[in-house]
């Protein structure tokens, strides 16, 4: 039995092709149950995301052909289509790879932590289905208790790299509490609602979004209780707000200096903090050069962006070495279930010779012989029955000249051990 995970991912396939695999809600349950009528497959999960689409089983055979067969057939793509894009691990790399995906070391953005939470409802969505077992369960749960420990021991997550979460962690570092703090954001795209997200959890006060159409805006104030206007009425609420993000396609600067000198009387010159993370710019320059205005550009958060980085590329290095030790952990783990079958196999056996020794012992009593010749008898014959076989290989294996054999039987019965405590 060995553990192969099997997929594509933003590194290997064009978008094109991810969205062509993809496995969404609707239809995942179905895809876990049909995964596993193929006899090789024992355990599966399927994670499925915009970046990557991965297939983690347990499987009776050192081959992906199945698999990768399965995923064609599945979504009713040419395997020629498909096959050029995937990437196959087996046995300790395949544990590797579930390890760094589960911990963002292998994400679009390195150290990302909604991976984990991904990978977390990928395993629950199997396990409800019933496609998971006890390799598959041990596996992931060594990779959500690796990502815990990087998450703890390392700074991976600490530094923000996209542009939305430099901008909002820098507003943090000015307003420390963000509950009492107004958030104007600029534009209704994926960067804004990015940094509404941001904002939202670090639980900013209120949410106001300015957009040229204002059913965009709308739709997504509604999300975090905020409310919506259209971008003609931003003077008339620039003085609402503490925190001004914006990020619009509009060839020319949607906010001037004299509406925000405007409003920073209004005020009474409380800062503002602003963002603009447009291109072309949205925010005049010269607003800059205002008292109580913070106004950083993308080029500026590109620099504290670029530097988080090299310390999350530290910080990965660390998380590798975490990652080593609870791939080592696994895998011996998995080595062990070799033995279980010989563990049991052995016991059966000697607790077969002590019921023979047991019913014979209990003739003797019944025919009247004392306790004491009964008791040395058992001890004789059971003694002599559990040495027999492993006594005659050994006797054997010094006439073979097998060396090795006797150093694991001299390790197996623990003899030196025995002798020095004696």
């Amino acid at each position: 039995m060995s553990i192969i995970a099997l997929g594509l991912n933003h590194k290997t396939a064009p978008v094109d092709i991810r969205e062509k695999v993809t496995f969404g809600p609707d239809i995942i349950v179905g895809a876990l149950r049909s995964l596993q009528e193929n006899p090789a497959v024992e355990e599966t999960v399927i994670l499925s995301t915009c970046n990557r689409t991965e297939v983690y089983c347990s499987i009776n055979q050192k081959d992906h052909e199945p698999l990768a067969d399965w995923i064609s057939r599945f979504h009713g793509i040419g395997e020629d289509r498909v096959s050029p894009y995937l990437y196959s691990h087996f046995g300790l790399d395949a544990v590797k790879h579930l390890l760094r995906v589960s911990c963002g070391l292998d994400s679009l953005v390195l150290g990302e932590p909604q991976i984990l939470g991904q990978v977390k409802a990928a395993f629950q969505t199997a396990t409800d289905a019933g496609t998971t077992g006890k390799m598959l369960f041990k596996l992931f749960q060594h990779a959500f208790s690796a990502a815990k420990q990087i998450r703890t021991d390392t700074a991976i997550g600490n530094s923000p790299v996209s542009v939305a979460f430099a901008a909002v962690s820098l507003a943090k570092q000015i307003f420390s509490d963000l509950s009492k703090q107004t958030a104007l954001l600029i534009g209704a795209g994926e960067t804004i609602e990015l940094a509404a997200r941001h904002l939202n959890q670090h639980g900013i006060g209120r949410i106001i979004v300015a957009n040229r159409t204002v059913e965009r805006a709308h739709n997504l104030a509604a999300q975090f209780d905020g409310y919506a206007i259209a971008l003609t009425e931003l003077s008339r609420h620039l003085a609402e707000a503490d925190i001004v993000i914006s990020s619009t396609a509009s060839p020319l600067p949607v906010l001037g200096k004299g509406s925000v000198e405007s409003a920073l009387k209004e005020r009474r010159h409380s800062p503002i903090f602003m963002v603009d993370i447009a291109v072309p710019r949205d925010i005049e320059p010269e607003v800059a050069d205002l008292s109580d205005i913070y106004l950083y550009t993308v080029d500026d958060l590109d620099e504290v962006i670029q530097e988080n980085m090299r310390s999350r590329e530290e910080a990965a290095e660390q998380a590798e070495e975490i990652i080593d030790h609870y791939v080592g952990e696994y895998m011996g783990w998995l080595r062990s279930l070799d033995a279980v079958g010989l563990i049991q196999d052995y016991r059966s056996y000697a607790e077969r010779l002590r019921d023979e020794v047991m019913q014979k012992a209990l003739q003797q009593l019944a025919k009247g012989k004392s306790p004491e010749e009964v008791m040395q008898f058992m001890a004789h014959t059971l003694t002599n029955k559990l040495l027999h076989n492993p006594s005659a290989q050994m006797r054997q294996a010094g006439f073979n000249g097998q060396v090795e054999l006797l150093e694991a039987a001299n390790t197996l019965f623990q003899l030196n051990k025995s002798e020095n405590k004696s």
